[in-house]
């Protein structure tokens, strides 16, 4: 729900994204687009045809558009910060808000408090993940609130947030750059290291996972989503926050330091340093268990996946969102083949086709997933079953108990009559004074229509009910 203090005739906050046809520009328009704010994107590159596909607005005169906006948020490279906030602080409107989506926090929140008016608001935002997470929920999203030049905007923006299912962390500027110098920092300059080094060292990742270990493999697919991203970000994550050349130079001689103990084969020395470090984590216990968790999260899915063949699966693509559906027919330790189910309105030549997937892109569906997909992309067979129920039953706790039969898309009551031709009398002398109802089942299109069939008329007769006539095949 919108809370915004700002509302428009259209009863909409407007929010204007620089660099809004950037990911993560284009991640954050549809977060604000979603929860009924009227977006703008605006990008250097002049990429209309971003703002098309994301069915916003884009602002070709942006001299116009920042004061007719009640959010500007700055979503550009590290580098150009400073410089767009120069250019277009002093021309926002009075009570209306700056952010920006930087990766540091003191120089952007410094040129916000410096170039807007003191009647804009300003506030420092980084949220703490990547344009590739689906979604908010259960991210942390770091907010630097300004004295003074918050006051309106803050508790709105948080709870916007909040109520998202983020995680908000309140924090000053120089404690941010600090914290990240080390949480981005560090952890990025140690992935590339790790990197770069398999790089130089010309070393065979693909021949080394068949010696793969749990936490290796999970180490190498760390490595590999940095090294997969953008290079200019990281390399300005490292070079524009005052505090990373301190925290390299500490890991660099930590480093230096332990090399020199392995070389001097000093096991007590080396012991010393790994209890010291143990001691400073302080949560070496937790971490074991997260880190289970982890672990044990991926083998789980594995093993449901290598339980699963032979039966059919579902799976989603994590960067094209495709959703593939067939037979598995056979699981590798980084790919899976299954036969495609026919879907509507598949060409002849598609049908029953094996493909080749990489299991690194993509995730199981789950049970009520999978039945979803099929419910709606296969072409299903519909068939009549005419029985007389036993005297006094409820026609409707029969169908509770055959739409439990999970190869039926849905059941239902299409017709019900009272008994067989003759009188009263002779009806309940024979034992036929019974009611007719017929029962419409639809069967999944990827099930053999004539086994259901039979389940479901077997289920039926075990009920007490008997077939009246002939079963009716529609629609197949």
């Amino acid at each position: 729900m919108n809370t915004d203090p700002e509302k428009h005739s259209s009863g909409k906050t407007k929010v204007l994204i620089l660099g809004g046809t950037g990911e993560m520009g284009q991640w954050f328009t549809h977060f604000f687009k979603e929860r009924d704010y009227e977006v703008t994107v605006w990008g250097k590159g002049g990429k209309v045809e971003v703002a098309r596909k994301l069915n916003v607005p884009f602002a070709s005169d942006l001299e116009a558009a920042i004061p007719e906006n009640d959010i500007v948020i700055v979503s550009v490279p590290i580098n150009a910060t400073e410089e767009t906030i120069a250019e277009v602080a002093p021309k926002m409107k009075a009570g209306s808000l700056l952010m920006d989506f930087t990766s540091t926090k003191v120089k952007p929140v410094e040129a916000m408090r410096r170039f807007a008016p003191a009647n804009v608001e300003i506030l420092g935002t980084h949220p703490m993940f990547g344009p590739t997470i689906p979604t908010i929920r259960g991210q942390t999203v770091i907010l630097v609130p300004v004295n003074g030049r918050s006051e309106k905007w803050f508790p709105v923006i948080r709870q916007l947030f909040e109520e998202s299912g983020a995680h908000v962390e309140i924090t000053t500027a120089d404690e941010h750059d600090r914290l990240v110098s080390v949480v981005q920092g560090l952890t990025h300059f140690a992935y590339i290291a790790i990197g770069t080094t398999i790089d130089r060292l010309d070393f065979d990742i693909k021949k080394s996972r068949k010696f793969v270990s749990p936490v290796y493999s999970i180490m190498l697919d760390f490595v590999g989503r940095i090294l997969g991203q953008n290079p200019y970000l990281y390399a300005l994550i490292q070079m524009e926050n005052p505090g990373v050349p301190e925290v390299h130079e500490a890991f660099i001689k930590e480093c230096e330091e332990l090399s020199s103990l392995v070389r001097a084969h000093d096991e007590e020395g080396f012991v010393r340093k790994m209890k010291a470090a143990a001691r400073k984590y302080d949560d070496t216990a937790h971490a074991l268990r997260r880190s289970d968790k982890l672990i044990n999260s991926r083998i789980t899915e594995y093993e449901t996946i290598m339980n699963s063949v032979g039966k059919v699966c579902g799976f989603s693509h994590f960067y094209s969102g495709k959703v593939h559906v067939g037979t598995l027919e056979k699981v590798g330790p980084n790919e899976i083949i299954i036969t495609k189910l026919a879907s509507k309105g598949t060409a002849p030549h598609i049908k029953n086709k094996f493909i080749r997937l990489k299991l690194e892109n993509l995730r199981l569906l789950s049970e009520s997933e999978l039945r979803e997909w099929r419910k709606e992309n296969l072409k299903h067979a519909i068939r009549d079953i005419s029985v007389l129920i036993p005297e006094d039953a409820d026609p409707e706790v029969i169908l509770g108990a055959v739409t439990t039969n999970n190869h039926l898309v849905a059941c239902q009551i299409s017709d019900t009559y009272n008994g067989t031709k003759g009188t009263e009398a002779e009806n309940e002398r024979r034992g036929t004074a019974r009611l007719g109802v017929t029962y419409r089942i639809t069967i999944f299109g990827d099930c053999n229509a004539d086994s259901v069939e039979t389940e479901v008329t077997t289920l039926l007769c075990g009920l007490g009910c008997r077939v009246r006539e002939k079963n009716l095949r529609l629609k197949e």
